[in-house]
């Protein structure tokens, strides 16, 4: 396969296609600062946007490095056959109709196929995308206007969407956007493999990814470890979210989008940071840019008012940053400048009466960058210039810009509202080390994605279990998946199977009181009266289970030693792999909404970190004086059940275990439900 360095710095350039997406292309050639030679194709047409035209691939007069391809799809496939034979570099498919329209194009999933055939060696971008902007070497294979300029290093963004990614070339919060690549249906190159490429440039300092479904897991897997390997943040912006978004990225890209428990999972298991907005990916490219990654979310905040230093607190409170109380040499420096008036906290309201001193501004934030914080922030909002100019405001920068220079700590501006730090203002900024942040509330969720992004030196866990083809499975019942679990090691009541209500009296006299009674074959057994605890006689076993109107009875032993009773599931997310979700459960499960979700294989230290971050977890550890569970007998339990699920992963759809009752003495299953194929 070639390698991507002839399409992203190509020496020459075809374009095949003359309607007014073509013409485009060879204009955003020209305005990019590509001096190479550019050769338009078409078979009747003089000349496309003031070139002359050669009417075939064959009667090119040299082999172009890069190509792009605007005729219909059928053709496509055909003109990216010519140009592998011809030895060309690579290819932009910008025509739509493949693997996307699936569901109204009954053939394009074969035309895809088709096309990658035809491919060969030879790479190629889509199809159905736009392409790609370079401007670290001024070439734009893209059928449309942007806003990107010629830079010397920045980020790099890559997406599925092409809209999308159009609409991020024209921020203009001060995102140094050196290279931008719609990736489209990834049919033969996915984004991962191009981050991974785009990561080797120096120039390049943090990747952006625009996700709407992952098509190649390992390839994100190996994006992970060379970031780690080099430093470079990477962050990651995922639709599917919402049951609409999940639908409209398959209708759209035909990826695989996945669960949001499982992407979220899979980008804080490899150290890609999330983000939540198109804004904030802005905001943590900028900050990942000039600091590399931040190295922990704690913060110190400066500001000339006490309602802008409030609504740093909260905001940032909100976005899980923490403003570490000051330390005596802060308090005493701070001191020495602000004078005994002044209330020194973080963050920090250092009033107006030094505004416009330089040198006390510089001291101050000096002294409260001093300690060892991950971020120093100065909120400052720049005034209108249309309006009135503000040399006072003037030497609130060159402080922070000092400061910067003189500490070597992080430091950066924030501003209250989005438009508060002009375009302009941001190159500046960032030109002296010092990172702008637009916008109060997504600079502060920013700070804290970029805080997940610091990936020098983290190990690199382990390959993910992988997803499987789909098989037919079908649900284990009750008594079928206990017995399967007992089998793999895990403790589950005493039990036994009875068809009459009689029969079930006679079992409860057996297994000994008190008892549980279950009628099976129901999915929700406990909303349908088919779960009695308790039951202390074998006539009131009778008298329950003829009530309960089953055919078929569990009995089992009541498990009396229950200090907590938690949700364990395993479940086959064909995007990102298989995901171990860990919670409060019963029957409040959905009502509490209390979980963790990890991906397989997991660590036990991992399972313990997860139960300990519930908001519930305190009730395993000893909540009000009540004993503490047997948590090693828990961690146990979910290590057997991820052993039972990793011999079985090519059939297995989903496992639960709700509840697994924890005492002081053992964890056992109380209920679980199996989806899986047959043995072979």
């Amino acid at each position: 396969m070639e390698r991507f360095s002839r399409l992203f710095s190509p020496g020459s350039i075809a374009v095949v296609g003359g309607g007014s997406w073509c013409a485009a292309v060879v204009s955003q050639c020209r305005d990019s600062g590509f001096d190479g030679p550019v050769w338009p194709v078409h078979p009747s047409r003089p000349e496309v946007a003031g070139l002359p035209a050669y009417p075939s691939v064959a009667a090119l007069p040299g082999v172009p490095d890069a190509a792009f391809i605007g005729v219909n799809r059928e053709k496509t496939i055909d003109v990216v056959g010519q140009l592998s034979a011809l030895g060309c570099g690579g290819a932009v498919c910008f025509a739509n109709g493949y693997a996307e329209a699936i569901a109204e194009l009954h053939d394009g999933a074969d035309l895809q196929a088709r096309l990658v055939e035809a491919a060969g060696p030879m790479r190629i971008l889509g199809p159905n995308c736009y392409g790609f902007v370079n401007m670290l070497e001024g070439v734009a294979l893209w059928p449309d206007r942007h806003g990107m300029v010629a830079l010397d290093g920045g980020v790099a963004i890559l997406g599925q969407s092409s809209n999308v990614l159009l609409n991020l070339t024209m921020q203009r919060r001060g995102l140094p956007l050196a290279v931008a690549v719609a990736v489209g249906n990834q049919a033969q190159t996915s984004m991962a493999a191009l981050g991974i490429d785009l990561l080797k440039d120096p120039r390049i300092t943090a990747v952006g990814l625009h996700i709407e479904g992952i098509s190649d897991l390992p390839a994100l897997e190996q994006l992970s470890a060379r970031a780690r390997e080099l430093g470079k943040p990477v962050l990651a912006l995922k639709v599917g979210q919402s049951h609409n978004a999940r639908s409209a990225a398959v209708s759209h890209t035909a990826a695989l989008v996945g669960s949001n428990a499982g992407a979220r999972a899979l980008f804080a298991r490899l150290g890609i940071a999330q983000v939540d907005s198109a804004v904030e990916l802005i905001e943590a490219l900028k900050l990942c840019h000039v600091t590399g990654g931040l190295t922990g979310a704690t913060v110190a905040s400066a500001s000339c008012s006490g309602g802008e230093a409030s609504l740093m607190a909260d905001l940032g409170a909100a976005a899980g940053l923490t403003f570490p109380p000051l330390d005596p040499a802060q308090r005493q420096a701070l001191q020495a400048v602000l004078g005994p008036r002044v209330a020194l906290a973080n963050p920090l309201d250092y009033n107006t009466h030094i505004w416009g001193n330089r040198a006390a501004l510089v001291a101050c934030f000096s002294a409260l960058a001093q300690s060892d914080q991950a971020l120093t922030c100065v909120v400052l909002d720049m005034p209108r210039t249309d309006r009135f100019s503000a040399l006072d405001f003037e030497q609130v920068v060159e402080a922070v810009i000092e400061t910067r220079r003189s500490t070597g700590k992080p430091m950066a501006v924030v501003s209250l509202l989005p438009e508060g730090l002009p375009e302009d203002f941001c190159a500046r900024l960032i030109a002296a080390g010092v990172t702008p942040l637009c916008g109060m509330g997504e600079a502060l969720r920013a700070i804290r994605a970029a805080a997940t992004a610091g990936t020098r030196g983290a190990v690199q866990p382990a390959p993910l279990l992988r997803p499987r083809g789909d098989v037919e499975t079908r649900v284990y019942d009750e008594a079928e998946a206990k017995a399967l679990l007992s089998a793999a090691g895990l403790r589950v009541p005493r039990a036994q199977i009875a068809a009459t209500a009689q029969a079930a009296a006679a079992c409860a006299e057996q297994i000994g009181f008190p008892v549980v009674l279950k009628g099976t074959g129901l999915a929700h057994k406990t909303e349908e009266g088919a779960v009695v605890l308790g039951i202390a006689s074998g006539a009131a076993v009778e008298a329950t289970a003829r009530a309960m109107g089953c055919t078929r009875f569990l009995v089992e032993e009541m498990i009396t030693d229950n200090l907590a009773e938690l949700l364990v599931s395993i479940t086959h997310d064909p995007a990102h792999g298989f995901v171990l979700t860990v919670g409060m459960g019963g029957i409040l499960t959905e009502l509490v909404g209390d979980t963790w979700s990890l991906l397989l294989p997991v660590s036990r230290d991992e399972i313990r970190t997860a139960l300990a971050g519930l908001r519930t977890g305190a009730v395993l550890t000893g909540y009000r004086g009540r004993p503490a569970a047997d948590i090693e007998a828990v961690l146990d339990a979910v290590m057997l059940l991820q052993g039972f699920v990793q011999a079985r992963s090519g059939s297995l759809e989903e496992i639960e275990i709700n509840p697994l009752i924890c005492g002081t003495s053992g964890a056992i299953v109380a209920d679980a439900l199996i989806r899986m194929g047959d043995p072979a």
